[in-house]
């Protein structure tokens, strides 16, 4: 994508006129947008050291990802200029071929490119990690993630119905994104060895979202987790081949207090990863094998079956406000893999 495909308006522009011509012409997400004025712009870049440097193609259609172009949707999505860097960040992380961003971006299956935001920079931003935050009424959590996803089809051209060919969707496709508690848990960046308190972004295919509530009395961690281990493999159940369930990974976001309850009994992330791992891939077993006797599919009923790659790749994000109820991001089980890189400056 180039300069002279990025239109602007000027500072009088009906904001209602300039969504229509915005979408008419490729642009947005059919929510109302911030107007893309001259100045607008100006200070989104401002500070910027090479803002039409190509870091990378987009697909489907391999647009040029440029600071710039990054920066015009971020105008739209209601980014202030400081969480440029931000949204530069997961879109970069995006074009990771371990994403599979292609595969995300035009697939019939409803997967959403979601952000995890780490570090410092969260809470500079005014970004929560509390109460709602992958729902409404932070700014900075819905304006940032939105523009990734804006930014991500607009530059890379998933047009609904053209190039996005998913049957349905999902609310997450408008945004997705949220920051991780700094306790009691290590991050996620932390734990994939970008370094204490780095300033970072995850960036993963979510195939859905999945409230998990823990077991009655959840006073030890088997009560708490175990209903988390069952809707994981449920949802690689869904999946309609449980087999592909070892081609993805699985996201928790744990809110504190059961984190808290967790830490309490000596349950760090990896035994925690471990106990769901274990858990669900025995479920996952069980349960198939059953599907497949009703069905009359006995090639369903295979040993061996996982919900994710590994224990490893089950992924838990202290995340969320009061209360206990939990939320499972399994990733796209068509493939694709979350990538984790650290938030540079743009300047000079």
């Amino acid at each position: 994508m180039t300069a002279a495909e990025l239109p602007l308006v000027p500072d009088d522009a009906d904001p209602a006129a300039v969504l229509g011509e915005l979408l008419a012409a490729g642009h947005g997400d059919g929510l109302p947008v911030v107007p893309p004025t001259p100045g607008r712009l100006e200070a989104m870049l401002a500070g910027v050291a090479a803002p039409d440097v190509e870091l990378g193609q987009v697909p489907p259609l391999f647009g040029a990802l440029t600071v710039r172009a990054v920066g015009w949707y971020a105008v739209l999505a209601g980014c202030v200029p400081a969480e440029l860097p931000v949204v530069v960040a997961a879109c970069r992380a995006a074009l990771d071929d371990s994403v599979n961003l292609l595969g995300l971006s035009t697939t019939t299956g409803a997967p959403a490119v979601a952000v995890l935001v780490h570090g410092p920079v969260a809470r500079r931003l005014g970004m929560t990690a509390g109460a709602g935050g992958l729902g409404t009424g932070n700014r900075a959590n819905a304006c940032i993630g939105r523009a990734v996803s804006m930014a991500l089809a607009g530059i890379g051209g998933a047009t609904t119905g053209l190039t996005d060919m998913a049957t349905i969707g999902q609310p997450a496709k408008y945004t997705c994104c949220t920051a991780e508690h700094s306790r009691p848990l290590p991050s996620l960046a932390q734990r994939r060895g970008l370094g204490v308190d780095v300033d970072a972004v995850t960036v993963l295919g979510a195939g859905a979202t999945v409230e998990v509530l823990p077991g009655e009395g959840y006073r030890e961690p088997p009560s708490v987790l175990g209903p988390a281990a069952a809707a994981m493999a449920g949802v690689v159940l869904a999946m309609g081949d449980p087999a592909r369930g070892a081609l993805g990974e699985q996201f928790l976001l744990l809110p504190p207090e059961p984190a808290e309850l967790l830490a309490m009994h000596g349950w760090g992330h990896e035994r925690i990863a471990a106990f769901l791992f274990e858990q669900a891939s025995a479920l996952l077993e069980v349960a198939s094998s059953s599907l497949a006797f009703r069905a009359g599919v006995p090639a369903y009923a295979a040993p061996g079956l996982r919900v994710a790659a590994s224990a490893a790749d089950v992924h838990v994000v202290v995340t969320g406000g009061a209360g206990v109820k939990m939320l499972l991001l399994p990733t796209w089980m068509g493939g694709s893999r979350s990538v984790t890189a650290p938030v540079l400056q743009l300047g000079s």
